[in-house]
């Protein structure tokens, strides 16, 4: 027997392999955070994917950055404050259910940071001379592998008569990331601005997603504890608070996947198989192609604590950033793809600092395996 796959398998897919900590308030750090089934794309929800499922899912995150003026650099020269146009993340997941309440997820990225731009005050040759107005300097891009981030799911309730489902989250994040990249003037990039940390991070959290027919709202939180990496320098604790509604627009409800799936056969089989005369033997019933489509509203937010370099706190770090993201899901088997844009409601950035003006994400991803 083929496997039927239910919505709710890809539901662990995306938002596993994906959004572990997607929405990022410090605009100059991408999200370590997909898309699913029948869960949110970047909230994490409590389902988990059958024993002996997995799944993998490439993910494309592009965020938008309002640029500082070069009048803005020039003032605040030798402050630490730093202008960038955009943040992309390239990244390949992977997520395993070791039990039916257990889902082990994996994701690696590839990171790229664009126009990065501060002011420099130089001094003259003689104290004695005054000093040269500031001039801003345009160092360049960054990319390349950043850091791989693992995310342990545990389900401790799950309900399928209210639909509740609650779930722990557990994870680390390890300093795979490139930590040597240079500027357009042969300068070591700061801390910040590298793919990589340098730093091994700990994530904690948990997640709840409730059911009502066509309807499902999940939500989660996750605290990342971030330890000193490269450079001496620790980018700050950050704490993900996510919420989502999601409506089935069309395609079968997951009371109802779930039924054909545990019988093993279509409704249009057992119809067939019940006028089928007694001594004739039943017609299998063609199988048909299960397509859904998804339409979802998250809230996103994100807070960071203030960076640190060498124990001296960066008044123009941290802060706390809310997207409101609308999205489309579509389910075709065992494959889905998604998409979502988010628009800032809260832009709150410690001091001076670039803001974020949009976020697009993007993706697909595909379950294999499970029960038969």
């Amino acid at each position: 027997m083929s496997r039927v796959y239910r919505a709710s398998d890809l539901a662990a897919i995306a938002a596993l392999c994906v959004s572990f900590g997607l929405s990022t308030a410090h605009a100059h750090h991408p999200g370590i955070g997909g898309g699913s089934g029948a869960g949110a794309i970047v909230t994490i929800g409590a389902a988990t994917l059958d024993q002996g499922q997995f799944a993998v899912a490439t993910i494309l995150e592009y965020i938008r950055v309002r640029e500082l003026d070069d009048a803005t650099l020039a003032a605040n020269a030798g402050k630490d404050v730093h202008s960038l146009r955009a943040i992309e993340s390239r990244s390949v997941s992977f997520a395993y259910g070791v039990t039916n309440d257990l889902t082990i997820s994996a994701r690696l990225p590839w990171v790229r940071r664009t126009n990065i731009r501060e002011g420099e005050q130089e001094l003259p040759d003689d104290p004695a001379d005054p000093l040269p107005p500031p001039t801003v300097n345009n160092r360049g891009n960054t990319s390349g592998i950043g850091d791989l981030t693992v995310l342990t799911q545990m389900r401790f309730l799950n309900n399928p008569v209210t639909g509740t489902q609650i779930a722990a989250l557990l994870g680390f994040k390890a300093p795979t990331g490139v930590t040597n990249r240079f500027d357009n003037f042969g300068e070591l990039f700061d801390a910040e601005f590298q793919p990589g940390s340098g730093s091994w991070d700990g994530l904690f959290g948990a997640a709840f997603s409730q059911r009502w027919g066509n309807w499902s709202f999940h939500s989660n939180v996750l605290y990342m504890l971030v330890s000193k990496g490269t450079q001496d320098t620790d980018l700050g604790d950050r704490f993900l608070y996510n919420a989502a509604a999601v409506y089935r627009l069309f395609g079968e409800t997951e009371q109802i996947e779930h039924l054909h799936m545990h019988a093993g056969e279509t409704h249009a089989g057992r119809t067939a198989a019940s006028r089928a005369p007694q001594s004739a033997p039943a017609v299998p019933a063609e199988p048909h192609r299960r397509v859904a489509l998804d339409g979802i509203l998250e809230i996103n937010g994100t807070w960071s604590d203030h960076k640190r370099v060498a124990g001296v706190v960066d008044p123009n770090s941290g802060g706390n950033t809310v997207y409101l993201s609308p999205g489309l899901r579509l389910t075709i088997d065992n494959w889905a793809g998604f998409a979502t844009f988010g628009i800032p409601i809260v832009n709150d950035p410690n001091g001076v600092q670039s803001k974020t003006d949009w976020r697009v994400l993007t993706g697909i991803a595909v379950a294999f395996g499970g029960q038969q």
